[in-house]
């Protein structure tokens, strides 16, 4: 059976650390929602046809099908980061590029195949490598030893493709890019309907394109509302 890279379990506790943070604007998601309902071809904004294949199969294998429910690539993940990326500023969007380009030459310095052409088995292995940069023990550096003489500390920085803020600090771009888009995935595959109906069986609101109003004056109970049809 395939490990995923991100377990269920962990993306929810990692979807409740992290609920503050800015997702799709009220546009974005309801375009996400289109996408979804209609199941038709991607109409990309900001990747390009190979790099939505890429991307669909990376968030497939973060969050790959299981037996519970399927996974992000027919939760159209790819198609939410494309959103978010059109919603980026530009030099975060470009950051994000530019680490999708450094995952792919990865693959391909290490497997001659770039990564939509790896087995199971060499798509694991390098992406636990990339991730292993997230849990790798740094030495806190001592402030008093950063900040110059009469120099004022550096504020917090946003510096993510989702916008959450974080201290300044030197990331290899390997680790800012597929942290920020472990977190990218898990945001965008409970945003689905998949991720909420599927995978956490929520059986509460949902999202209706248009309120048609009550139909019992017809004659028939209401398929919307649940009022009974006047005798």
């Amino acid at each position: 059976m395939k490990m995923p890279l991100v377990t269920r379990r962990t993306a929810l506790k990692a979807l409740g650390a992290t609920a503050l943070l800015p997702w799709l604007t009220d546009a974005g998601l309801a375009e996400f929602a289109v996408v979804q309902a209609k199941k038709a071809p991607p109409r990309l904004k900001v990747l390009t046809p190979t790099q939505y294949r890429t991307v669909d199969a990376l968030v497939e294998a973060i969050i790959p099908r299981d037996e519970r429910s399927p996974g992000a690539s027919e939760a159209r993940v790819a198609d939410y980061i494309d959103l978010l990326l059109s919603e980026a500023d530009a030099p975060l969007r470009k950051q994000w590029l530019a680490g999708l380009h450094a995952l792919d030459a990865e693959a391909v310095t290490r497997f001659r195949a770039p990564l939509v052409r790896l087995s199971e088995k060499q798509m694991t292995a390098l992406l636990t490598d990339v991730s292993r940069y997230e849990t790798a023990t740094k030495p806190a550096p001592d402030p008093a030893l950063q900040v110059a003489r009469n120099e004022q500390p550096q504020p917090p920085q946003v510096d993510t493709l989702l916008g959450d803020v974080n201290l300044p600090r030197e990331r290899p771009l390997l680790e800012a890019f597929f942290a920020d888009t472990k977190q990218a995935t898990i945001h965008g595959y409970y945003t689905s309907e998949i991720g909420i109906q599927q995978d956490l069986r929520y059986k509460g609101n949902t999202f209706v394109p248009e309120f048609v109003g009550c139909e019992t004056e017809v004659g028939k109970d209401c398929p919307h509302c649940g009022r009974k049809a006047k005798a």
